[in-house]
């Protein structure tokens, strides 16, 4: 090929969102380097070559992850093919970490400078995927404020913390947040409830039949607006299911608007519930898995931290969280009750909440520049 090449690799959609939010820095810097690897429409529509669609890669659940063990082994050997056909030497690795530290090693051996965006969370489980880190990647780009430190101290030689990629998705909104006004349903007894079931079938499906249980026992006591997220990869049947309890639907690149208008939020655990920090929800954070799943949990997993990255990033456990059996309606009820009944307790909280955001501010450094740089040098 007459241009240079960069290989990339976003697996999950959450992944292609994480690239695009620096690859047109990348590209006013590189404009002659040619992209290709794993991603979604976006990234197509940007230029990247697509080896494979993201839709082919992603997986969830344990479960589902061993029945796609044989294709991703055929994805690796068909990646590192190209790499030493095309000759690349720099690769900008995304997120899904089992994935792409198995490529890591092999580009590394191909002579290749990985920069890995988004540290796998090593530290709540398989911290041996440290010494992979260590020996194959070039840079290591954290979004969580401990990581840095704690990457640094087991070998990690060039860490980076950046900002978290939510914190550049809703930075515009900061001013709506600290001009509202919270709580305004203690003076009236109408309270808005957010409904955040997840982007997987089997969380709504295992998730919403609570969330509801718990609303329809609160609506004895208020008057009640349900709003939820409706998400693109969550099948039309669910809403149509619930379509009757639910007063405002927001599509999902309306997030921001939902969480405006949110007084209180049930939420599956993931992503989102950073977003209810930053927007200053107070959110009961739920996750239901297969029985599979639960087994690999208790038998495999030491991490015993919180799970919601709302949690972990505030260090503290702001959200309540429950798990499997433990997502039942009295515990769901229990926390509104304390929370939604309590002005000064609700104040206190939403004020904290909206805090996080200093907590994600990361290295004063441009990272698409960064990037830039490591590929021109190749």
């Amino acid at each position: 090929m007459d241009k240079s090449s960069c290989l990339v690799i976003a697996g999950e959609k959450s992944g292609e969102e994480h690239f695009l939010s620096f690859f047109d820095g990348i590209l006013a810097n590189c404009p002659d380097t040619h992209f290709y690897g794993v991603g979604g429409d976006q990234m197509s529509d940007k230029g990247v070559e697509l080896l494979y669609h993201l839709n082919e890669f992603s997986s969830w659940g344990f479960s589902e992850v061993i029945g796609k063990i044989p294709f991703y082994y055929n994805a690796l050997n068909k990646v590192a093919s190209e790499v030493a056909k095309r000759k690349t030497k720099t690769a900008i690795l995304v997120d899904f970490q089992t994935f792409n530290l198995k490529l890591a090693v092999r580009l590394k051996k191909l002579g290749v400078k990985v920069l890995y965006y988004v540290a796998p969370q090593a530290w709540a489980w398989k911290e041996f995927r440290v010494k992979a880190l260590s020996e194959s990647v070039h840079t290591l780009f954290s979004i969580i404020p401990f990581e840095k430190k704690w990457f640094g101290q087991r070998g990690v030689n060039s860490v980076i913390s950046v900002p978290h990629p939510l914190y550049h998705t809703y930075s515009k909104y900061w001013q709506n947040i600290d001009d509202r006004q919270f709580g305004g349903f203690f003076k009236n007894k109408k309270i808005n409830i957010l409904i955040l079931p997840g982007s997987r079938n089997f969380e709504a499906r295992l998730l919403l039949p609570r969330f509801f249980d718990a609303i329809s026992e609160i609506k004895k006591n208020w008057d009640v607006c349900v709003s939820t997220v409706k998400s693109p990869s969550i099948s039309e049947t669910f809403f149509d299911y619930y379509g009757d309890q639910i007063d405002i639907f927001h599509e999902s690149t309306n997030i921001s608007e939902a969480l405006l208008g949110a007084d209180f939020a049930f939420a599956a655990s993931g992503t989102v519930t950073l977003a209810c920090a930053l927007f200053g929800v107070p959110t009961v954070v739920c996750y239901k898995g297969s029985l599979l799943e639960q087994f690999a949990y208790d038998n495999f997993i030491s991490y015993r931290g919180p799970i919601s990255l709302a949690n972990i990033v505030n260090d503290k456990l702001l959200f309540p969280e429950f798990i499997q059996d433990s997502v039942n309606t009295y515990n769901l009820i229990k926390f509104f009750n304390a929370i939604c009944t309590d002005e000064i307790a609700y104040e206190k909280m939403t004020k904290e909440l909206t805090m996080t955001r200093n907590r994600l501010v990361g290295d004063d450094r441009d990272i698409a520049e960064y990037m830039a740089s490591i590929i021109k040098e190749n």
